[in-house]
């Protein structure tokens, strides 16, 4: 069954975790979806934390939320480079507005931070950023996954394969 007609983002900035984009990045394809790697500028070229590239194919500040289902968010350092990128934080803050689906693991809801897409929710996230986290709205958890609404989060790629079954359960 095809869905490509539900787009999904997969944020990229430098320093990225691999298996946090490349895990789910193919598994939407696989699953039928359109995914599309989305970085501050189009057809730049981010190295992963071990040098892996990751080439955007498409610039945040070029696309619409309203054309997305949702978005991945991974960790690495790459949210913390993700943050300094305005139209980043624009696409994921409007599809919070309009209760699209953001799926962060481990660093990746350090970007949520710099929305208020946390506040009131039940969420997880890797262990060095769970100050953060309750310090913009959310009620922590230490687990695997948590789904709360349309928000997806994860700690670690350890839980990749749960988090990946979350996204597409959100997605169907």
């Amino acid at each position: 069954m095809s869905h490509s007609s539900k787009k999904v983002a997969v944020l990229v900035e430098q320093q990225y975790q691999e298996l946090e984009v490349w895990y789910p990045y193919y598994r939407l394809k696989e699953a039928g979806y359109g995914a599309y790697l989305v970085g501050p500028e189009k057809g730049a070229v981010y190295p992963s934390k071990l040098g892996y590239p990751a080439k955007a194919e498409l610039a945040a500040s070029e696309i619409n939320a309203n054309d997305f289902a949702g978005v991945v968010i991974p960790g690495g350092f790459a949210p913390d480079f993700i943050r300094r990128s305005e139209a980043m934080l624009k696409f994921v803050r409007d599809l919070a507005s309009q209760n699209k689906i953001l799926a962060a693991i481990c660093h990746g809801p350090w970007v949520l931070c710099s929305t208020t897409a946390l506040r009131g929710k039940k969420a997880t996230c890797f262990y060095a950023i769970k100050d953060d986290v309750i310090n913009a709205g959310a009620e922590y958890h230490d687990a695997e996954t948590i789904v709360d609404g349309n928000l997806i989060t994860a700690r670690k790629p350890d839980d990749i394969p749960a988090f990946c079954k979350a996204l597409l359960a959100a997605l169907s």
